[in-house]
Protein backbone atom coordinates (compact mmCIF):
# COMPACT_ATOMS: atom_id res chain seq x y z
CA UNK A 1 0.00 0.00 0.00
CA UNK A 2 0.93 3.64 -0.35
CA UNK A 3 1.28 4.77 3.27
CA UNK A 4 1.74 8.09 5.02
CA UNK A 5 3.46 7.43 8.35
CA UNK A 6 2.82 9.82 11.24
CA UNK A 7 4.83 9.37 14.44
CA UNK A 8 7.53 11.05 16.49
CA UNK A 9 9.12 9.32 19.52
CA UNK A 10 11.08 6.10 20.06
CA UNK A 11 7.85 4.12 20.38
CA UNK A 12 7.06 4.84 16.73
CA UNK A 13 10.39 3.82 15.19
CA UNK A 14 9.87 0.01 15.12
CA UNK A 15 6.52 0.59 13.42
CA UNK A 16 8.10 2.64 10.63
CA UNK A 17 10.80 0.00 10.18
CA UNK A 18 8.22 -2.80 10.03
CA UNK A 19 6.23 -0.99 7.32
CA UNK A 20 9.37 -0.49 5.25
CA UNK A 21 10.44 -4.12 5.75
CA UNK A 22 6.97 -5.29 4.67
CA UNK A 23 7.43 -3.51 1.34
CA UNK A 24 4.89 -0.72 1.72
CA UNK A 25 5.46 2.47 -0.25
CA UNK A 26 6.06 5.22 2.33
CA UNK A 27 4.77 8.34 0.60
CA UNK A 28 5.96 10.63 3.41
CA UNK A 29 6.84 10.61 7.09
CA UNK A 30 5.22 13.23 9.32
CA UNK A 31 6.77 13.93 12.72
CA UNK A 32 7.29 16.66 15.29
CA UNK A 33 9.73 19.46 14.33
CA UNK A 34 13.33 19.28 15.60
CA UNK A 35 13.72 20.53 19.17
CA UNK A 36 16.67 22.19 20.96
CA UNK A 37 18.70 19.51 22.75
CA UNK A 38 22.14 18.85 24.20
CA UNK A 39 24.56 21.29 25.75
CA UNK A 40 24.50 23.63 22.78
CA UNK A 41 20.70 23.60 22.62
CA UNK A 42 20.83 23.13 18.87
CA UNK A 43 17.79 21.81 17.05
CA UNK A 44 17.95 18.03 16.97
CA UNK A 45 15.66 15.74 14.94
CA UNK A 46 13.48 13.37 16.95
CA UNK A 47 13.80 9.57 16.79
CA UNK A 48 11.40 9.06 13.86
CA UNK A 49 12.86 11.98 11.92
CA UNK A 50 16.39 10.63 12.36
CA UNK A 51 15.44 7.08 11.32
CA UNK A 52 13.42 8.29 8.33
CA UNK A 53 16.42 10.29 7.14
CA UNK A 54 18.57 7.16 7.38
CA UNK A 55 16.00 5.28 5.32
CA UNK A 56 15.96 8.02 2.68
CA UNK A 57 12.30 8.87 3.20
CA UNK A 58 10.55 12.20 2.63
CA UNK A 59 10.21 13.84 6.07
CA UNK A 60 7.74 16.61 6.88
CA UNK A 61 7.33 18.33 10.23
CA UNK A 62 4.64 21.02 10.11
CA UNK A 63 3.81 22.75 13.39
CA UNK A 64 0.11 22.38 12.58
CA UNK A 65 -2.16 20.55 10.13
CA UNK A 66 -5.03 23.04 10.43
CA UNK A 67 -4.09 25.19 7.45
CA UNK A 68 -5.53 24.66 3.98
CA UNK A 69 -2.05 24.56 2.40
CA UNK A 70 -0.82 21.75 4.66
CA UNK A 71 -4.04 19.82 4.16
CA UNK A 72 -3.77 20.13 0.39
CA UNK A 73 -0.15 18.93 0.49
CA UNK A 74 -1.22 15.92 2.57
CA UNK A 75 -4.09 15.07 0.21
CA UNK A 76 -1.75 15.37 -2.80
CA UNK A 77 0.20 12.37 -1.51
CA UNK A 78 -2.69 10.18 -2.71
CA UNK A 79 -2.16 7.69 0.10
CA UNK A 80 -4.12 4.49 0.52
CA UNK A 81 -3.85 4.80 4.29
CA UNK A 82 -2.15 6.81 7.02
CA UNK A 83 -0.58 4.97 9.95
CA UNK A 84 -0.48 7.10 13.09
CA UNK A 85 1.41 6.22 16.27
CA UNK A 86 2.30 8.76 18.97
CA UNK A 87 2.44 11.58 16.43
CA UNK A 88 1.70 14.49 18.75
CA UNK A 89 -0.63 16.66 16.65
CA UNK A 90 -4.41 16.61 16.37
CA UNK A 91 -5.56 15.49 12.92
CA UNK A 92 -8.33 17.73 11.51
CA UNK A 93 -11.17 16.07 9.64
CA UNK A 94 -9.74 16.88 6.16
CA UNK A 95 -6.58 14.97 7.13
CA UNK A 96 -8.59 12.03 8.48
CA UNK A 97 -10.61 11.93 5.26
CA UNK A 98 -7.75 12.25 2.78
CA UNK A 99 -6.35 8.68 2.56
CA UNK A 100 -8.54 6.30 0.56
CA UNK A 101 -8.82 3.88 3.50
CA UNK A 102 -8.60 6.47 6.25
CA UNK A 103 -6.16 6.79 9.14
CA UNK A 104 -5.23 3.89 11.41
CA UNK A 105 -3.90 4.53 14.90
CA UNK A 106 -1.75 2.18 16.97
CA UNK A 107 -2.80 2.69 20.59
CA UNK A 108 -0.98 1.11 23.53
CA UNK A 109 -3.95 -0.03 25.59
CA UNK A 110 -6.99 -2.29 25.43
CA UNK A 111 -9.54 0.31 24.38
CA UNK A 112 -11.82 1.74 25.70
CA UNK A 113 -9.58 1.51 28.78
CA UNK A 114 -6.88 4.19 28.88
CA UNK A 115 -7.77 6.48 26.04
CA UNK A 116 -5.41 9.44 25.93
CA UNK A 117 -1.80 10.47 26.32
CA UNK A 118 -0.17 8.12 28.86
CA UNK A 119 -1.78 4.66 28.62
CA UNK A 120 1.36 2.68 29.53
CA UNK A 121 2.14 4.71 32.65
CA UNK A 122 -1.48 4.66 33.82
CA UNK A 123 -1.93 0.91 33.36
CA UNK A 124 1.05 0.18 35.62
CA UNK A 125 0.17 2.82 38.22
CA UNK A 126 -3.41 1.51 38.40
CA UNK A 127 -2.20 -2.06 38.90
CA UNK A 128 -3.78 -3.49 35.75
CA UNK A 129 -3.05 -7.19 35.27
CA UNK A 130 -2.83 -6.81 31.51
CA UNK A 131 -2.68 -4.27 28.74
CA UNK A 132 -2.11 -4.51 25.00
CA UNK A 133 -2.32 -2.83 21.62
CA UNK A 134 -5.30 -1.83 19.49
CA UNK A 135 -5.30 -0.95 15.81
CA UNK A 136 -8.07 1.64 15.58
CA UNK A 137 -9.77 3.54 12.78
CA UNK A 138 -9.35 7.19 13.66
CA UNK A 139 -12.23 9.62 14.00
CA UNK A 140 -12.61 13.09 15.48
CA UNK A 141 -12.98 11.90 19.11
CA UNK A 142 -10.04 11.12 21.41
CA UNK A 143 -9.24 7.43 20.77
CA UNK A 144 -12.93 6.68 20.23
CA UNK A 145 -12.79 4.98 16.83
CA UNK A 146 -13.72 1.36 16.06
CA UNK A 147 -11.04 -1.28 16.61
CA UNK A 148 -9.78 -3.49 13.77
CA UNK A 149 -7.31 -5.66 15.70
CA UNK A 150 -6.36 -6.02 19.35
CA UNK A 151 -3.88 -8.14 21.29
CA UNK A 152 -3.48 -8.40 25.06
CA UNK A 153 -0.35 -9.05 27.12
CA UNK A 154 0.16 -9.48 30.88
CA UNK A 155 2.02 -6.79 32.82
CA UNK A 156 4.96 -8.26 34.73
CA UNK A 157 5.12 -7.91 38.51
CA UNK A 158 8.37 -5.91 38.27
CA UNK A 159 7.87 -4.38 34.81
CA UNK A 160 8.54 -0.68 34.36
CA UNK A 161 6.99 1.70 31.86
CA UNK A 162 10.25 1.61 29.86
CA UNK A 163 10.16 -2.18 29.57
CA UNK A 164 6.47 -2.37 28.75
CA UNK A 165 6.88 0.50 26.26
CA UNK A 166 9.40 -1.53 24.27
CA UNK A 167 7.25 -4.68 24.28
CA UNK A 168 4.14 -2.83 23.14
CA UNK A 169 6.06 -0.99 20.44
CA UNK A 170 7.20 -4.31 18.95
CA UNK A 171 3.68 -5.71 19.27
CA UNK A 172 2.19 -2.66 17.55
CA UNK A 173 4.65 -2.96 14.67
CA UNK A 174 3.64 -6.58 14.12
CA UNK A 175 -0.09 -5.89 14.40
CA UNK A 176 -0.15 -2.97 11.95
CA UNK A 177 1.55 -5.08 9.28
CA UNK A 178 -1.10 -7.76 9.85
CA UNK A 179 -3.86 -5.15 9.72
CA UNK A 180 -2.69 -3.74 6.39
CA UNK A 181 -2.37 -7.23 4.90
CA UNK A 182 -5.92 -8.11 5.98
CA UNK A 183 -7.53 -4.67 5.75
CA UNK A 184 -10.28 -5.49 3.21
CA UNK A 185 -11.42 -8.42 5.35
CA UNK A 186 -11.34 -6.78 8.79
CA UNK A 187 -14.60 -5.73 10.43
CA UNK A 188 -14.32 -2.59 12.58
CA UNK A 189 -15.62 -3.24 16.11
CA UNK A 190 -17.20 -0.20 17.81
CA UNK A 191 -15.82 0.49 21.26
CA UNK A 192 -18.06 -0.21 24.23
CA UNK A 193 -19.41 2.68 26.24
CA UNK A 194 -18.62 0.69 29.40
CA UNK A 195 -15.17 0.70 30.96
CA UNK A 196 -13.99 3.98 29.44
CA UNK A 197 -11.00 5.48 31.29
CA UNK A 198 -8.66 8.31 30.37
CA UNK A 199 -4.87 8.18 30.60
CA UNK A 200 -4.19 11.81 31.42
CA UNK A 201 -0.72 13.19 30.74
CA UNK A 202 1.72 12.59 33.59
CA UNK A 203 2.17 15.61 35.83
CA UNK A 204 5.55 15.98 37.53
CA UNK A 205 3.70 16.76 40.76
CA UNK A 206 2.65 13.09 40.83
CA UNK A 207 6.26 11.99 41.14
CA UNK A 208 6.77 12.70 44.86
CA UNK A 209 6.39 9.46 46.80
CA UNK A 210 4.05 9.36 49.78
CA UNK A 211 5.50 6.62 51.98
CA UNK A 212 2.31 6.48 54.05
CA UNK A 213 0.61 4.80 51.07
CA UNK A 214 0.49 0.98 50.87
CA UNK A 215 3.57 -0.71 49.42
CA UNK A 216 1.63 -1.98 46.40
CA UNK A 217 0.76 1.62 45.43
CA UNK A 218 4.29 2.93 46.00
CA UNK A 219 5.74 0.07 43.94
CA UNK A 220 3.33 0.77 41.07
CA UNK A 221 4.16 4.47 41.13
CA UNK A 222 7.91 3.80 40.99
CA UNK A 223 7.57 1.37 38.09
CA UNK A 224 4.93 3.44 36.30
CA UNK A 225 7.00 6.64 36.30
CA UNK A 226 10.24 4.94 35.19
CA UNK A 227 12.16 6.32 33.40
CA UNK A 228 10.28 9.63 33.13
CA UNK A 229 9.68 11.67 35.14
CA UNK A 230 10.88 9.21 37.78
CA UNK A 231 9.27 8.81 41.21
CA UNK A 232 11.20 10.91 43.75
CA UNK A 233 11.90 10.98 47.46
CA UNK A 234 14.18 12.91 49.79
CA UNK A 235 17.21 10.87 50.87
CA UNK A 236 19.37 12.83 53.28
CA UNK A 237 18.55 16.12 51.61
CA UNK A 238 18.87 14.86 48.03
CA UNK A 239 15.94 14.36 45.65
CA UNK A 240 16.63 10.83 44.44
CA UNK A 241 14.77 9.17 41.57
CA UNK A 242 13.64 5.59 42.19
CA UNK A 243 13.46 3.74 38.88
CA UNK A 244 12.76 0.07 39.64
CA UNK A 245 11.27 -1.77 42.59
CA UNK A 246 9.42 -4.78 43.93
CA UNK A 247 7.28 -5.62 46.92
CA UNK A 248 9.39 -6.76 49.90
CA UNK A 249 8.85 -8.29 53.32
CA UNK A 250 9.12 -6.03 56.34
CA UNK A 251 7.29 -3.34 58.23
CA UNK A 252 8.08 -0.10 59.99
CA UNK A 253 7.22 3.57 60.15
CA UNK A 254 6.47 5.06 56.69
CA UNK A 255 9.78 5.98 55.05
CA UNK A 256 11.91 3.97 57.51
CA UNK A 257 14.91 2.34 55.85
CA UNK A 258 14.73 -1.30 56.95
CA UNK A 259 17.96 -2.40 55.25
CA UNK A 260 19.89 -1.47 52.12
CA UNK A 261 17.22 0.08 49.83
CA UNK A 262 14.22 -1.64 51.40
CA UNK A 263 11.86 1.03 52.71
CA UNK A 264 8.76 0.70 54.86
CA UNK A 265 5.42 2.03 53.60
CA UNK A 266 2.07 2.60 55.26
CA UNK A 267 1.40 -1.10 54.75
CA UNK A 268 4.32 -3.38 53.87
CA UNK A 269 7.62 -2.43 52.27
CA UNK A 270 9.24 -1.81 48.90
CA UNK A 271 12.71 -2.87 47.77
CA UNK A 272 14.25 -0.32 45.41
CA UNK A 273 16.25 -2.03 42.65
CA UNK A 274 17.58 0.99 40.77
CA UNK A 275 17.97 4.63 41.77
CA UNK A 276 19.54 7.85 40.53
CA UNK A 277 21.04 10.69 42.54
CA UNK A 278 20.98 14.25 41.11
CA UNK A 279 23.62 14.64 38.41
CA UNK A 280 24.53 10.95 38.51
CA UNK A 281 23.69 7.98 36.31
CA UNK A 282 21.03 5.47 37.27
CA UNK A 283 22.54 2.64 39.32
CA UNK A 284 21.58 -0.80 40.58
CA UNK A 285 21.28 -1.15 44.35
CA UNK A 286 24.84 -2.33 45.11
CA UNK A 287 26.44 0.44 43.06
CA UNK A 288 24.08 3.08 44.46
CA UNK A 289 24.88 2.18 48.07
CA UNK A 290 28.63 2.19 47.47
CA UNK A 291 29.84 5.51 48.86
CA UNK A 292 26.35 6.72 49.82
CA UNK A 293 25.24 6.75 53.45
CA UNK A 294 21.56 5.93 53.65
CA UNK A 295 19.56 7.95 56.18
CA UNK A 296 17.35 6.18 58.70
CA UNK A 297 14.24 7.79 57.22
CA UNK A 298 13.44 8.90 53.66
CA UNK A 299 10.73 11.42 52.93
Amino acid sequence: MRVVFMGSPDFSVPVLEALVDAGHDIAAVYCQPPRPAGRGKKDRPGPVHARADELGLDVRHPVSLKGAEEQAAFAALNADVAVVVAYGLILPQPILDAPARGCLNIHASLLPRWRGAAPIHRAIIAGDAETGVCIMQMEAGLDTGPVLLREATPIGAEETTAQLHDRLSTMGARLIVQALDRLPDLTPEPQSDDGVTYAHKIDKAEAQIDWSRPAVEVDRLIRGLSPFPGAKCDMGGEQVKLLASRIAEGAGAPGQVLHDLTIACGDGAVEVLRAQRPGKRAMETDDFLRGFKMPEIVK
